[in-house]
């Protein structure tokens, strides 16, 4: 299925299929001299004394080549997607493609992890002093944690939270200790549920791309999305899941906007609950709402609108009443960045570094695709193009606020998700070989280095 006005063509772009392709490579070999130009840049600034805390600059990661139990079975996916991924998608049954996206995507992510050993590539990533699972045993009660979350963000006030719990808001937190609760306590059990959520993300923006442009559009993209470089973060951090979440609450959205009736007014208010614990996992999720503007204001749903704020501000309503006032942990944790290793690591540099590292979590065919974007914008569907316009915006103003200065290689996934739909614009022909660059990238970056996350 296709709408008339997103039409595809099997063809580059322009009327030279050869000049578009040399302007492709020559954009990426830009791209990749800025990403070589933060590397050296950063490691001047380290000699020259300047403290950023990057072992491997733009990268929150060590230079250590290696593999490991998961790099023979991440080939092997690797090589079916771009083999057999793009007939697949355009062949199977919808629900079933979805079923089998997010499975490949969850073996694509599971896979990536393991090949730096279960212990230290999946099961031990949540587990150290600076991660959410140091303080779980803390909690003994839930709503007096709440109550007195505040209190403790600050490093200098007395039993103040490990880094990553004070830096959030207590949503993510509460997930881990409700996990705990039930029984599945402990580093794998958590790593799990990241990554069975993040893998997720790719679904969800499928779904979104069907309802606000065509099925045939979401076809194409889904391999890319399951292909996301950037599932060497997802596996494993929490922001994989921060992605998931943020993804299907604006997918529900989306789908809402196309349809009427009480299954669409609930589908509207569960996705207003997701979008409103969002700002319960991250503060910087809040820019997620650029995002679910964006669709409204295209599909001009306002009563999905409606329903979707009553579940935010349900979200809202509960937190507040439980004891946790979200603009007062945001300016105390604004007071806490500002007092960490950020205040070593010049504004100057990491406005434009941070693009270079966001570049390994997108690849190249985002990239590529940004640029046939620029070229001829007409040629997809504008509910692709305002997916893909909105999710830049956030990124450019999160860069620009300063309050993510390194590690945005995963701080930014659940925007660089939804950067995926610029894949559209790239010529089908050309597919396949986009897909392997995505493929090699990932790999390259998860065996060549070790990354924190």
């Amino acid at each position: 299925m296709r709408s008339p006005d997103s039409p595809i063509t099997d063809k580059p772009t322009g009327s030279r299929p050869r000049r578009a392709a040399i302007l492709d490579l020559l954009v990426i070999a830009v791209v990749a001299g800025v990403v070589l130009a933060s590397a050296l840049v950063g490691r001047a600034l380290k000699r020259d004394g300047t403290d950023i805390f990057l072992p491997f600059p733009p990268l929150l990661a060590e230079w250590l080549p290696h593999v490991g139990p998961g790099t023979a079975f991440a080939v092997m996916v690797a090589v079916g997607v771009v083999a057999w991924g793009p007939a697949l998608a355009g062949r199977m049954r919808w629900r079933n493609l979805l079923v089998v996206g997010w499975a490949t995507s969850l073996a694509w992510t599971f896979a990536l992890a393991l090949s730096d050993g279960y212990a230290k590539g999946f099961a031990t990533r949540l587990t150290s002093r600076d991660e959410y699972l140091h303080d779980v045993p803390r909690v003994t009660d839930i709503p007096a944690m709440l109550r007195d979350f505040t209190s403790h963000i600050l490093t200098d006030q007395p039993g103040a939270w490990t880094t990553h719990v004070g830096a959030h808001p207590p949503g993510v937190f509460l997930l881990f200790v409700w996990l705990d609760r039930i029984g599945l306590g402990g580093g794998p059990a958590a790593s799990a549920l990241c990554v069975l959520v993040g893998s997720s993300a790719c679904v969800a923006v499928a779904v979104a791309v069907r309802a606000l442009a065509d099925e045939d559009l979401a076809r194409v993209l889904l391999p890319f999305s399951v292909l996301f470089p950037g599932a060497v973060w997802v596996g494993v951090s929490a922001d994989g899941l921060f992605a998931a979440v943020l993804a299907w609450g604006v997918a529900g959205v989306a789908w809402a906007s196309a349809r009427r009736g009480r299954v669409s007014a609930l589908v509207a208010t569960g996705s207003g609950v997701l979008l409103g614990y969002c700002l319960y996992l991250s503060y910087g999720l809040a820019l997620g709402a650029a995002l679910v503007v964006a669709v409204i204001a295209m599909t001009k749903a306002w009563r999905t609108a409606l329903f979707a704020a009553l579940g935010v501000a349900a979200v809202v309503a509960a937190f507040t009443v439980a004891g946790f006032w979200w603009i007062t942990g945001y300016e105390l944790t604004k007071v806490l960045y500002a007092g960490s290793i950020a205040q070593s690591r010049p504004y100057s540099y990491f406005i434009w570094a941070n693009l270079a590292a966001l570049v390994f979590a997108l690849g190249p065919a985002v990239i590529a695709g940004l640029r046939h974007a620029v070229a001829a914008p007409r040629l997809v569907s504008s509910g692709v193009a305002v997916l893909a316009a909105a999710a830049l915006a956030v990124v450019l103003v999160a860069d620009i606020s300063g309050l993510s200065k390194a590690e945005v290689e995963r701080i930014w996934l659940p925007f660089g998700t939804w950067l995926v739909p610029a894949c559209a614009w790239l010529p089908r022909t050309h597919h396949r070989w986009w897909l392997a660059g995505q493929a090699v990238l990932a790999l390259l970056v998860n065996h060549l280095l070790l990354t924190v996350w």
